[in-house]
């Protein structure tokens, strides 16, 4: 008989704080965001895929194609390359690919960039209907973001060096036009 009366009053009590959880709740105002007009302020602590750093000076990538970031990642999911170009005194990265279908968003990239030349961004917003979208070039990406910069504030484009792969080079027999990607 004890034990039924102490379940009876721990279930009331159990009652009475779920209630008093509820009510607080319900008289608190809602936080309604008109989502595609408005979005949400990430924090700065927000891991969204990783982005390739610019240089504030020349506003070119930081990354010098080490190939760190892609011998810490464990879900092999990094491919960079990089040459040295004409008049430059390190290598520059040409290609840096992230296959965000297979990253894990663990974070030993950006911890083994000893130069802070990438980092997570802060796009929380990636959506599409086919998986080949979410291979990025990143370094692409960054230089298409710094043409846009430079079309905003009037400047001329700068030429972008494209590194030509040695297959490209040559057509085969039969092919009139090479597609550089």
């Amino acid at each position: 008989m004890k034990s039924a009366l102490k379940e009876i009053a721990v279930g009331f009590n159990s009652l009475i704080t779920g209630m008093r959880i509820t009510l607080g709740q319900f008289f608190k105002r809602s936080v309604t965001l008109q989502y595609p007009h408005e979005s949400l302020k990430m924090s700065e602590r927000f891991r969204g895929h990783i982005e390739l750093v610019k240089d504030p000076a020349t506003g070119k990538a930081i990354c010098y194609a080490c190939k760190l970031c892609e011998r810490a990642c464990p879900s092999d999911c990094i491919i960079v390359e990089g040459a040295k170009l004409d008049g430059a005194k390190k290598r520059s990265v040409t290609t840096y690919q992230l296959d965000f279908t297979k990253c894990s968003l663990c974070g030993s990239c950006v911890e083994a960039c000893r130069d802070g030349a990438i980092r997570f961004s802060h796009d929380y917003n990636l959506a599409s209907l086919s998986k080949e979208e979410f291979v990025m070039d990143l370094f692409k990406r960054l230089e298409t973001e710094r043409e846009e910069e430079e079309r905003r504030e009037g400047k001329p484009a700068s030429a972008v060096p494209v590194a030509v792969k040695p297959e490209a080079a040559q057509p085969a027999a039969g092919q009139t036009k090479v597609e550089v990607k």
